[in-house]
């Protein structure tokens, strides 16, 4: 059984430095250093990060690039796109990396050729978005299928959802797209409220085709399309499932050729990149679709071919595990001061909470070191009237990750300039902070009284020293929207390599998953199965209210 990273003397040594580091002031450090936000800045593919607002040194760096040396992430890093099954928990291939790369062939799983099968299914994407984009593939009364509908839950809803909105500038004409995901009624009763019935395309995204929330709004799509005239036979036009189940798609309705397929080497939060994708490709254009991909690929050739300490998705996992492990950040911000990215902070959170929120270790042992932060954030300037002051002022430290373009696709009067301007002070304002003695000067010079001065003065204090990284672009497009998501694809690899855990899979999600299943008979008067105490006192009220509907 191989040695936990987590034990090793790369790790000893980190928190050895650490404890020297914790009451260096990193305004301090700039003032010593003149070339630091140089020497820790680094382009890549249309980014460029700034992670010199973390309290390192070059012997911080030379220790973490230590410690990614001796946990292998160059040799776990190649064995990803080597199609090895480094899921080992699942005995599966991690190859999202070939969705995007479909011209080198040169990916393999158990020995076979993956690139056949991905370029027909994207030249089946390819074909079905012209159809209905030229009117060609047209909805049962002849009208085009302008609507889409993706109901999927998890990565087959968070990845496209995100996409679509970020890409907004880039939306065909009268084109519209909506997504559901939670088995809450509410969700797809407001959807479907909005729809004519006519012109809306229907995608099915379960890649068993069992998906209990996925499968119970799929079936209200259906019930709803033929209550409002469709027929049995026209679910076909105006439904297409994104699945691996041809047996339970065809008992569905959909035709065998309105099934688009994706592969077990593909995890469903790593799944934007193929046939789940299709709704991106519908609502902005398949080229587009591809520029994303193209975004990404280079990316990956970035991760592959860079040296550690010049490789972008290495060195945000190396500040991440600084902060996390060495500095004792509890959460991560994922800031991005753009509304098109409104959506980003809520899928990074499934990307990384569901692939690194583990207690044990790749080899059986329970972890000793903190893994996966919690993830939250907004866009700027939302957050900043929501939750910055607990990142400013309050218990616990928070890092975070700013990210902004230069250039906006909606220039109105100076709006893009106050928010860069924030985008510019925040990270400034959490790593300088604001100390006691700079406090009560102001106060005095404004004539506060200085009984005034003691009570307040300290409440209006930073600490400062709050980490942050800076990603900035010229400006969103779907390229460099694809080289966004697979850095931090990467940088999440990465950080589950430095911890020594596997980042793909998900078995926390399935117990609950396994017991609601055994509950819902009880819902509808069937037996109750062995329940806890407070859990049996809640189901039998909900039973007694529920009567009344």
């Amino acid at each position: 059984m191989s040695t936990s990273p987590a034990v090793t003397k790369a790790w000893r040594d980190l928190h050895q430095h650490g404890a020297d580091m914790a009451g260096i002031p990193m305004r301090d450090l700039f003032a010593q250093d003149p070339a630091r936000a140089t020497r820790y800045f680094l382009e890549a593919d249309g980014i460029a990060l700034d992670y010199s607002k973390n309290n390192i040194t070059e012997k911080s760096l030379d220790l973490l690039l230590a410690l990614a040396a001796a946990t292998g992430i160059e040799q776990k890093r190649d064995a990803l796109f080597a199609g090895e099954k480094i899921n080992r928990s699942e005995n599966r291939a991690v190859l999202h990396v070939a969705l995007r790369d479909h011209k080198s062939g040169r990916y393999r799983v158990d020995g076979r050729d993956v690139m056949a099968d991905i370029s027909a299914e994207r030249d089946k994407m390819a074909l079905f978005c012209a159809n209905i984009h030229a009117n060609h593939h047209l909805g049962v009364t002849g009208k085009p299928l302008r609507h889409v509908v993706n109901i999927g839950i998890g990565g087959s809803d968070l990845g496209p959802k995100m996409v679509c909105q970020a890409l907004k500038p880039y939306w065909l004409p009268g084109r519209r797209v909506d997504f559901v995901a939670n088995v809450d009624g509410a969700a797809i009763s407001q959807t479907l409220a909005g729809l004519d019935w006519q012109e809306t395309l229907f995608l099915v995204a379960s890649k068993t085709f069992t998906t209990q929330e996925t499968m119970a709004n799929a079936k209200t799509a259906r019930q709803w399309f033929l209550q409002q005239g469709g027929r049995e036979q026209d679910i076909a036009k105006h439904f297409v499932a994104l699945s691996t189940n041809e047996q339970a798609v065809q008992a569905f309705g959909i035709a065998p050729e309105s099934m688009f397929r994706f592969w077990d080497w593909v995890g469903g939060r790593f799944s934007l990149w193929s046939s789940i994708g299709l709704s991106i490709a519908l609502t902005v254009g398949f080229d587009r679709f591809e520029e994303l991909l193209a975004g990404a690929h280079a990316m990956d050739g970035h991760f592959k071919t860079k040296p550690l300490g010049l490789n972008m998705p290495v060195i945000m996992a190396l500040m991440g595990v600084w902060n996390r492990n060495i500095m004792g950040a509890a959460a991560h911000a994922i800031l991005p001061y753009d509304q098109t990215l409104a959506l980003l902070p809520d899928f990074l959170q499934q990307l990384d909470m569901e692939s690194n929120g583990k207690g044990v270790a790749i080899d059986g042992r329970e972890m000793t070191e903190k893994t996966g932060p919690v993830i939250f954030g907004a866009a700027g300037t939302n957050g900043q009237h929501a939750f910055y002051q607990l990142i400013h002022q309050g218990t616990d430290l928070i890092s975070a990750d700013f990210i902004a373009p230069a250039r906006s696709h909606y220039p109105q009067g100076d709006h893009h300039k106050i928010l860069l301007a924030n985008f510019l002070a925040q990270p400034q304002a959490l790593m300088q902070g604001k100390n006691l003695a700079m406090v009560k000067a102001e106060m005095a010079a404004t004539g506060v009284a200085p009984e005034i001065i003691k009570e307040v003065a300290p409440q209006k204090t930073f600490p400062g020293n709050r980490p942050s990284n800076a990603l900035i672009v010229e400006m969103f497009n779907p390229f460099n929207l694809g080289a966004l998501i697979a850095l931090y694809e990467h940088k999440i690899f990465c950080q589950g390599v430095l911890w020594g855990i596997n980042s793909f899979d998900q078995w926390g999600v399935e117990l609950g998953k396994q017991l609601a299943g055994d509950i819902l008979p009880a819902l509808s008067g069937g037996p109750a199965p062995a329940l806890d105490s407070s859990t049996a006192n809640l189901l039998a009220r909900l039973n007694q209210w529920g009567e009344k509907q």
